[in-house]
């Protein structure tokens, strides 16, 4: 098991193999295809995007005693394009559940970054290991507005490594 603290570092991407666990603490953003379609136009962020995450995740309205709804990982393919500009600027990390295209890992590789799953059907659970949730950008796409998340030891597995490993096919 690897225990990771954000930012991520180039060092931090080559220490990551396909299958291995995860608990990843502090910072990441929420982002799904129409955010995302937005964030690769944008010039300037509110937030850096060198050495960060981003989780694909839809979360459901915050629970009382929580500071999220239940935060379950979506399907990942829809961002394979669209990751692509932001790997160039810099995103590390990228968590979904699901397999991606090959064009994906591919640029990933390129890019020095990751792919990291997190198990689906657990968002009750993961929305625990997330202890605080800020809207920072377009709070008009609702649940699938870019959210600032601080996260200890959340929990995920290794997908694609920069190595060329996939966990849907070697593990």
């Amino acid at each position: 098991m690897i225990t990771l603290n954000t930012p991520i570092s180039d060092d931090d991407i080559k220490l990551l193999r396909s299958g291995e666990k995860v608990l990843l603490s502090g910072t990441m953003y929420t982002a799904r295809d129409q955010a995302h379609l937005r964030l690769i136009n944008e010039k300037e962020l509110p937030f850096e995007l060198n050495g960060s995450v981003i989780y694909y995740v839809g979360p459901t309205p915050k629970r009382e005693g929580f500071s999220i709804g239940a935060s379950g990982p979506t399907s990942s393919y829809r961002m394979d394009k669209l990751a692509v500009p932001l790997m160039e600027r810099g995103l590390k990390i990228m968590i979904g559940k699901g397999d991606r295209s090959e064009e994906f890992r591919h640029e990933m590789i390129k890019n020095n970054s990751c792919y990291l799953i997190a198990t689906g059907g657990t968002g009750a659970l993961l929305s625990s290991k997330i202890t605080s949730s800020e809207l920072i950008l377009y709070e008009d796409l609702g649940a699938e507005a870019v959210y600032k998340l601080e996260v200890k030891d959340f929990p995920c597995f290794v997908a694609y490594d920069i190595y060329g490993k996939n966990i849907f096919k070697d593990n």
